[in-house]
């Protein structure tokens, strides 16, 4: 997949003098957005699209400018990850938007170093979606999306790594049932988000598309399964399966599944 990356700032109306004073900084949720697959992706647009209509949200995306899906939390400069130059593009919507030669950790390195001019970083990291799930610890561990999740949470930025089930090369994933999950999972932390109140915690969304029946429902809290044996087969929306062990079972038997990354 051809990628590009975004930084992009949405404050509702774009100026050059920032996004607005103190007495509407209270009011407002700074969320940084990137992720492994890049700005032409139809993911990371759909969630961008999504977040930004809300004139409450300001909204800074910065993801690597070609495909870096698999680089983990991996860093450059280096043959993998780039030579870190940065340059204007935009993204699929159209979004003014900078990008970045380097991997999703370095996108999120270079935006909480450089992108906010007035000291104040991001109260959370958003990254997808993803275009394929990431569950099970192995291919957590590999993947740039969680890998940039981790990274800001390391740096003290609450994160969430989104990702859009695959079923076949034949269906599309369902990215609007993602950006529901995405905002789902950030109504009840908003206010505490916005307080500098939240666990500085990096968390896993993973969104099943579905071919036959719905989604089932959310599971929290389930662990990383230690094997990824299973973990790419298609969604089973119709199943009966109830209390699931881990996050690919729930997740190929039709759940959301929201389960906590190790950030080591």
């Amino acid at each position: 997949m051809r990628a590009w990356a975004t930084c992009v700032v949405a404050c509702g109306l774009l100026a050059a003098g920032g996004c607005g004073d103190d007495a509407t900084r209270g009011e407002t949720l700074r969320i940084l957005v990137t992720n492994d697959d890049g700005v032409e992706a139809e993911g990371i647009d759909a969630l961008v699209e999504a977040l930004a209509s809300d004139p409450a949200n300001e909204v800074v995306v910065c993801a690597p400018e070609g495909n870096r899906s698999g680089s983990g939390d991996m860093t450059g400069p280096s043959e993998r990850c780039g030579n870190l130059s940065v340059f204007s593009t935009t993204t699929r919507s159209g979004y003014p938007s900078t990008a970045i030669d380097g991997c999703p950790a370095d996108a999120v390195n270079y935006a909480l170093d450089s992108l906010y001019r007035d000291g104040a970083g991001p109260d959370v990291v958003i990254a997808g979606i993803n275009e394929g799930q990431n569950i099970s610890a192995v291919i957590s561990s590999l993947s740039g999306t969680v890998g940039a999740a981790k990274t800001a949470a390391r740096r003290g930025v609450p994160a969430l790594a989104s990702s859009q089930g695959l079923t076949g090369t034949d269906v599309h994933p369902d990215y609007p049932a993602g950006v529901q999950a995405v905002l789902s999972w950030l109504a009840p932390r908003r206010s505490a988000l916005a307080a500098g109140t939240a666990s500085t915690t990096a968390d896993s969304v993973n969104i099943p598309t579905c071919t036959a029946g719905s989604i089932r429902g959310t599971i929290v809290g389930l662990p990383l399964a230690a094997s990824a044996e299973g973990a790419l087969d298609p969604q089973n929306c119709e199943s009966t399966l109830e209390d699931p062990s881990d996050d690919v079972q729930a997740f190929v038997n039709g759940f959301t599944t929201v389960t906590a990354v190790p950030l080591d």
